[in-house]
């Protein structure tokens, strides 16, 4: 099993950015996959997550309402759209495998190699 996920780069304030995050096999419906960050010198934190088989989403408060989480089923692939970005979202992102619907990077049990995304203002 493995997670890719690319996307990252540098963006604009305000501008947006999709990251990818590519499944190396078909997951089952009850499987969750979720976006985490971590920024230089600060802990890992949930981004957002998507049950696969049914489009049930959660989001951190920092990112509701500007980031969204979707899949392509044909693709195995999971996006994280990122609208009017700040600079303190500027971090490197990881997509991660997990079958409870949980924020806790714990409960993840396979996890991508991470993207680089940098904001500036």
């Amino acid at each position: 099993v493995q997670l890719q996920a690319s996307g990252g780069g540098l963006v604009q304030a305000g501008d947006s950015l999709r990251l990818s995050c590519v499944v190396s096999y078909r997951p089952y419906s009850s499987h969750i996959i979720a976006w985490f960050r971590q920024a230089p010198g600060k802990e890992r934190e949930f981004v957002g997550l998507m049950r696969w088989g049914r489009p049930s989403t959660n989001y951190a408060d920092s990112v509701k309402g500007r980031f969204t989480i979707s899949k392509d089923s044909a693709k195995n692939t999971v996006y994280l759209q990122m609208n009017s970005p700040k600079s303190e979202d500027t971090a490197l992102y990881y997509c991660a495998r997990g079958v409870q619907f949980s924020s806790d990077s714990r409960d993840y049990d396979t996890w991508g190699q991470g993207t680089l995304v940098t904001v500036s203002s």
